[in-house]
C-alpha cells in the first residue's frame, strides 16, 4: 500500500512544522484513508559527510584488495595521535572495499552507534589488519537503491544539490530519518496511490493549502496544450457519436425490462 513520507507530502501541501506520522494518520483517517502501519526511520545516526584524506590500497591475505582510508568527519574526528588507530591527521581510520572514489571525494560515513536498514549496527572492528572505525556507505547499504558496485560519492550521486559541510549529519538530508506512514487505499480511490492525491485529501481534512507543483503558475504559466499535428493514426480525432452514453444507458434499461434480452435494430445500429 502507499507509503507517505512527510517530506514528500510537503512538496504538494502545507504540512505544519512538528507534524509526525501519527498526526498525519489521524488527519487522513478523517477522510477515509486508514493507517496500515507506521514504519520507523530507516537509519539512526550518526551518519555524516566525510572527506577522504588518504587512500592506500592493500592486498589482504585472501588476495582481496582493500583501501585503508583516513576520513575527515568534522567534529567526530580523533585528534592527531589519538583514537583506535592513531594518525597525524585529525580523522577516522576506515577500511573500504570499493574502488570508485579517491582522495578529496565527499562520501557518506556511518560512525559507530549508527544503525542502517536491516538492523545493521555499526561498530569499530578489526578487519584486514586495521581497526575500521566506521563505514563508507553504498546506496544499497542505506536503502537508497540497489547499487552496491561502489560507495556514494556525494557530488556525483546528487549533482544538482549543494552538499553539506564535512561532519554534518545528513540522515534527514538523505530522507532517511523520518517515520513513514503506510495507508490502506480502497479500490475506488486509486488516485491516492499518488502523492498528489494524498496531499489533496490531507488538504480537505485539515484545511492546509494545497499547492501542487503541477498547478498553473507553479511550474509553468499554464499547462501544456495538446496539438493534433503529428499524432499517430490511431490517436487522431474521430467523428463524435452524438449520443453514445445515452445509447448504452437505454440498452441497459431495455435489457432490465425485457427478459430475456431481445435485439432491437433501432438500438444496435
Amino acid at each position: 500500500m502507499p507509503m507517505v513520507p512527510l517530506s514528500w507530502l510537503a512538496d504538494h501541501v502545507d504540512v505544519p512544522e512538528g507534524t509526525d506520522a501519527e498526526a498525519l494518520a489521524a488527519a487522513l483517517v478523517k477522510v477515509g484513508l486508514e493507517e496500515e502501519e507506521i514504519h520507523p526511520a530507516r537509519v539512526i545516526g550518526p551518519l555524516v559527510v566525510g572527506r577522504v584524506l588518504t587512500r592506500v590500497e592493500e592486498t589482504a591475505s585472501n588476495g582481496k584488495t582493500v583501501n585503508y582510508c583516513r576520513v575527515d568527519v568534522g567534529e567526530y574526528n580523533d585528534a592527531p595521535g589519538t583514537g583506535k588507530e592513531p594518525s597525524e591527521l585529525p580523522s577516522r581510520g576506515i577500511i573500504c572495499g570499493a574502488h570508485n572514489f579517491d582522495v578529496d571525494d565527499l562520501v557518506v560515513v556511518s560512525l559507530p552507534g549508527a544503525v542502517l536498514p536491516g538492523d545493521f549496527q555499526i561498530a569499530a572492528r578489526k578487519t584486514y589488519g586495521h581497526v575500521s572505525d566506521g563505514m563508507i556507505c553504498s546506496a544499497r547499504e542505506l536503502g537508497l537503491g540497489e547499487d552496491h558496485s561502489g560507495i556514494i560519492v556525494l557530488p556525483q550521486y546528487f549533482p544538482d544539490r549543494e552538499i553539506p559541510a564535512v561532519g554534518t549529519d545528513i540522515v534527514s538530508w538523505l530522507g532517511l530519518g523520518e517515520e513513514v506512514l503506510e495507508i490502506n487505499v480502497t479500490p475506488d480511490r486509486g488516485y491516492c496511490f499518488s502523492m498528489r492525491g494524498i496531499a489533496r485529501e490531507y488538504s480537505h481534512s485539515t484545511g492546509a493549502a494545497f499547492r501542487d507543483p503541477g498547478l498553473p503558475g507553479v511550474v509553468a504559466a499554464e499547462p501544456p496544450r495538446a496539438q493534433r499535428r503529428g499524432l499517430p493514426r490511431g490517436l487522431r480525432r474521430r467523428r463524435a457519436d452524438p449520443w453514445p452514453r445515452g445509447r448504452r444507458s437505454l440498452r441497459r434499461a431495455r435489457r432490465a425490462r425485457h427478459q430475456p434480452c431481445r435485439s432491437d435494430p433501432a438500438l444496435d445500429g
